[in-house]
């Protein structure tokens, strides 16, 4: 039976940045399903109480987020697509609160650490890590916080009526996170693909995986990402994770054909249409006027001159 709003089980609670991929991805007709971690999103998938998980998997600036692959394989539901979220992180506080009455600054600790260079302006600040940016919005709204304020994003300074007084903290502008979409096998729907996600083993003899990459371009197939992680319990075992993209199906087709003959435990976790790129900031700043470097809140000096 086909339901109206598909259920997506997030990371986090809504207005979260995985709601915001959710949302990119699906449209806003969904149901968002809370949890508290990314197991618990395939646990939701698995008994059915969830359609769909939407997933982080790196981040352009934290790197791989390591366990999801293990999920990936442990649950063996299939990859249906993929996107990309530019990250954009904002300080916002109760409406009314000045930066002045601020002691405190809550989000996630990944959050926290692409806001380094905030943090270098304002020392007096004090840190406190929690395990969900939309989390740390939601309790200033809740416990009427006045000398704390969150690092979120725009859909959580809405969801929750805060304001934002200080756009973009990121040190990085160029911050991007990859999600992905997974779905029980029943729901996968058959359509044309151009990325797959892989996963593999290969003896441990010189030049084993060598072999195995080179098939790939010889083929003509990019190999956009690998990632390995070592096989529990074995030494020296590792099992390999591959992103792999093309232009035809039988590049793709041939190459899987020939590795076979030098992987064992050979998986494939999806096959997807790649997220197609839009115009990264930089992009779009190339073909504007130059404009001069952002500073921060301008307090700053007040707050020099009275010491």
């Amino acid at each position: 039976m086909k339901k109206e709003k598909p259920r997506v089980a997030i990371q986090g609670i809504r207005a979260s940045f995985h709601e915001e991929a959710a949302l990119k991805y699906f449209g806003e007709n969904i149901q968002t399903i809370e949890c508290n971690s990314f197991k618990q999103t395939f646990d939701a998938l698995e008994n059915n109480q969830a359609d769909y998980v939407v997933m982080a998997i790196e981040n352009s600036i934290a790197g791989s987020i390591l366990p999801n692959y293990s999920l990936l394989l442990n649950y063996n539901f299939p990859v249906i697509g993929e996107i990309y979220l530019p990250i954009q992180l904002h300080l916002m506080a109760l409406p009314g609160v000045t930066f002045e009455q601020i002691k405190y600054v809550t989000s996630h600790p990944i959050a926290i650490r692409q806001c380094i260079d905030f943090f270098d302006e304002f020392p007096h600040l004090k840190i406190v890590e929690s395990v969900d940016t939309a989390a740390c919005a939601k309790r200033i709204a809740d416990e009427k916080l006045t000398d704390t304020v969150a690092i979120a994003n725009t859909l959580a300074a809405k969801l929750y009526g805060l304001d934002i007084i200080e756009r973009r903290i990121e040190s990085n502008k160029k911050n991007f996170t990859r999600f992905l979409i997974l779905t029980a096998h029943e729901n996968v729907v058959k359509a044309p693909a151009n990325k797959a996600s892989l996963c593999f083993q290969v003896s441990n003899q010189v030049g084993a995986l060598a072999k195995v990459l080179n098939i790939f371009a010889n083929q003509g197939v990019n190999m956009s990402k690998i990632q390995s992680m070592p096989v529990l319990g074995k030494r020296n075992e590792y099992n390999f994770y591959v992103d792999v993209e093309w232009e035809e199906t039988k590049q793709y087709d041939s190459a899987v054909k020939q590795i076979l003959k030098y992987t064992h435990n050979f998986n494939i976790l999806g096959e997807y249409k790649r997220h197609e790129e839009e115009p990264t900031p930089e992009q779009i700043v190339k073909t504007s006027p130059s404009k001069p470097e952002r500073k921060y809140i301008s307090i700053k000096k007040l707050a020099k001159n009275t010491k």
